[in-house]
């Protein structure tokens, strides 16, 4: 290889590590900041507190989120799917007066399993696809972590406290919100649709059967 190649070659390089270095922060830009807190919303937030107020820390977790996942094109539900997954929702909603940590456990593994079958991480990659659906269902996912950390702690075998029972309660009424989302997202947002109004109304019934037992 002559000497002329040999710069040639050099000259490219340095052109494109350049171009490179010059795109890098448009790139960040992009995602980081305003961008990102828009996308986010309150999961902005916790990760900042979570990373000890470390906004770039912060940002860049964020960011590696949305060049992961952010392309990921969410697959839709079968009819019977979805109607399988409703009745399975309010099992669970029922169970809990009586067991509402053997509830949270099967909400849990319901949430995981519909987000797999919308196309997300499976429910054996909780991280993955918790991060996922972070990027795509940002206002609503925080529900889920929620119900996913009380299943997963360790309990002293003791039955659980009023506080004990609030708490999951309230991780439950956010997860359904999540639910929501997953069984409707490719109805169109299914806002306004009988089976969100359904929904709904049956929310506000758990909300009082579940004061009552607690």
């Amino acid at each position: 290889m002559s000497t002329g190649v040999i710069i040639v070659l050099i000259v490219i390089v340095v052109g494109v590590v350049a171009a490179a270095a010059a795109l890098a922060p448009r790139a960040r830009g992009a995602m980081g900041g305003s961008g990102l807190k828009r996308r986010f919303g309150p999961e902005y937030d916790r990760t900042v507190a979570r990373h000890d107020g470390d906004t770039k820390a912060a940002e860049r977790e964020l960011g590696e989120r949305v060049q992961q996942h952010g392309s990921l094109r969410e697959q839709p539900l079968e009819p019977a799917a979805r109607e399988q997954y409703q009745a399975r929702w309010a099992a669970a909603q029922e169970l809990f007066v009586d067991s509402p940590r053997q509830a949270l456990t099967d909400v849990d593994q319901l949430l995981g399993e519909v987000a797999g079958a919308r196309g997300f991480p499976g429910v054996e990659e909780y991280d993955k696809q918790f991060d996922a659906l972070s990027v795509h269902h940002a206002d609503h996912v925080h529900g889920y972590r929620r119900v996913h950390r009380v299943v997963q702690s360790r309990t002293n075998g003791a039955q659980e406290s009023q506080a004990g029972t609030e708490e999951m309660r309230e991780a439950m009424l956010e997860a359904r919100a999540l639910f929501d989302d997953l069984i409707s997202a490719d109805d169109g947002g299914g806002r306004g649709n009988g089976s969100s109004r359904t929904g709904r109304h049956a929310f506000g019934s758990f909300n009082r059967q579940a004061v009552k037992g607690s």
